[in-house]
This record gives C-alpha cells, sequence and structure tokens, in this order.
C-alpha cells in the first residue's frame, strides 16, 4: 500500500494539519505502508487559466498550458503512483484550502472534458484521468471552532468529488477545537483535555487501517472525530443557545489554564 497524503494547510509543516497527517502516517508506516506528504505551501501552483487550449486537437492535447511552469505535473505523478490518497485542509471560510482547489481545478487539464461518462452513482460528468483521479481517497479536515456547521459544506465537497469520479471516500477525520487543542505542539493541553490522548490514538489506528485494509472503520472514525471539550453531553448542549455562553466562557477558562500552564517561566 502506498499512501499519498497532501497537506493544504497554507501553515505549511508547522500548521495542525501536518500534525494530525503525520500521527495518520505513523500508524501506517508501522502497518507496513509506504507514505508520503506533499505539502502544498512548499510548492508553486499555478491556477487553471480557464484558456481551453488543453481540449483542443493538436500538439497541445491534454497538455496545460502551466506545464512547464510550475510543480503540479509532478504532484500527479505522485498521485499516479498511489493507491490511496489523503487529502489533509484547514477550514477556511466555510471551504477547502485555496492550494487545494487550484490543484484539483488544474485535473482538468488531464482529460477529455467534452466526453461525457455516467458515473456508477447515476450522476453525469466528463472524462477523467482515472491514474490521477481513481484513487480512494480520505477526507482530513481541521478547523479551530466548535460549530458542527464549520466543516459541512467540506464533508460534502468531498462527498460529492467521490462520486463524481467514483472513488470511494475511505474516511472522514473532522479535527475541530484546534486551537483549545494547541494545534498538537503543547503536550501540556492532555492534562486539560484529557480525551485528545484518545482522539490522536485513534488517528493512528486509522492510518493502520488504511494500509491493512484501505479504509477508517466508523468506529475509529467517531473515536478520532470525537468532542474534546471536558463537559458532560457537550455534543448536545453545544447546539443549545442557553448553553453557549456557559460553553464558551468553560472552554476560555480551559485555554487560559493550559496556556498558563505551558508559559515560560520569566522569573
Amino acid at each position: 500500500m502506498k499512501i499519498l497524503a497532501i497537506n493544504a494547510s497554507y501553515r505549511g509543516d508547522q500548521g495542525y494539519t501536518r500534525f494530525l497527517v503525520d500521527k495518520l502516517l505513523a500508524g501506517a508506516g508501522a502497518a507496513g505502508a509506504e507514505c508520503e506528504v506533499v505539502t502544498l505551501a512548499h510548492k508553486k501552483i499555478n491556477r487553471c487559466l480557464a484558456c481551453d487550449k488543453c481540449q483542443q486537437s493538436g500538439k497541445n492535447y491534454l497538455i496545460c498550458v502551466q506545464r512547464d511552469k510550475d510543480d503540479v505535473q509532478d504532484i500527479f505523478r505522485k498521485m499516479a503512483s498511489s493507491d490511496l490518497i489523503i487529502f489533509g485542509t484547514p477550514v477556511y471560510v466555510v471551504g477547502i484550502s485555496v492550494l487545494l482547489k487550484m490543484l484539483l481545478d488544474r485535473q482538468y487539464g488531464t482529460a477529455d472534458c467534452g466526453k461525457l461518462i455516467i458515473s456508477k452513482s447515476g450522476l453525469i460528468f466528463h472524462e477523467s484521468d482515472r491514474k490521477i483521479s481513481g484513487k480512494p481517497i480520505v477526507a482530513l479536515i481541521c478547523c479551530d471552532n466548535i460549530e458542527d456547521e464549520t466543516p459541512r459544506s467540506l464533508i460534502q465537497y468531498f462527498k460529492d468529488y467521490a462520486k463524481f469520479l467514483d472513488v470511494p471516500l475511505a474516511g472522514v477525520l473532522v479535527r475541530n477545537a484546534g486551537r483549545a487543542a494547541g494545534h498538537g505542539k503543547d503536550k501540556m493541553r492532555e492534562q486539560f483535555f484529557p480525551k485528545l490522548a484518545q482522539v490522536y490514538k485513534a488517528f493512528e489506528q486509522a492510518g493502520r487501517e488504511l494500509a491493512t485494509q484501505g479504509y477508517i472503520s466508523k468506529a475509529t472514525q467517531r473515536k478520532a472525530n470525537q468532542e474534546i471539550v471536558p463537559m458532560k453531553n457537550f455534543k448536545r448542549l453545544k447546539k443549545t443557545m442557553p448553553y453557549k455562553e456557559q460553553i464558551l466562557q468553560h472552554a476560555r477558562t480551559q485555554m487560559i489554564l493550559a496556556e498558563a500552564s505551558s508559559a515560560p517561566d520569566k522569573t
């Protein structure tokens, strides 16, 4: 099993997305998978110009005008040689990272978009290059907010992507409350958010499952996606307006205590 993780965080290798990708791949690697990470913030990705030259017959057919001007072709080669692709993205204005969107947009130039097909799920779409976009995918979504609405459009995006491209959605991992968790950089946060240890263990288990069975079990996804705020019935209470201020104050207190405990001693 060869797994490619595409880290689409603007923070590159310093963000929570990369931290969680590494947890996944630690489990996958321990189970025998060959793993690689592509960090889009370190790559040059030009946007699709919608010039349609790649769709015209002749010597430039299926050749993007940007092909030799950036790193997209190299990334596509890595995607083509992989068995499974993890798309890791933070939530930016209730959407996926622009870095990831620009990369995916460039798939337009890899197949004849004038050739219409019907997907296995019954959707009309156009031809796609199965070597690049025909692999099972995993969505890894990070956000600081705790509202269920924050990652909702991204979850639907990857579900639709998988349906139109006829690929298995092998798992959806959503990690909220990133700021409260210290974005994985502060081990002291686990004292104030005890469920974090369970979450990170579940991420490693998810990686092992990807390597051995090609998908993440529902049970492991639930553990990886669980709420970390240490309040009874938090999942239900956070939807109720009278409790929102209480929840917010509780979270603020926990964050203040966590930050204070990890602050350097200036005395």
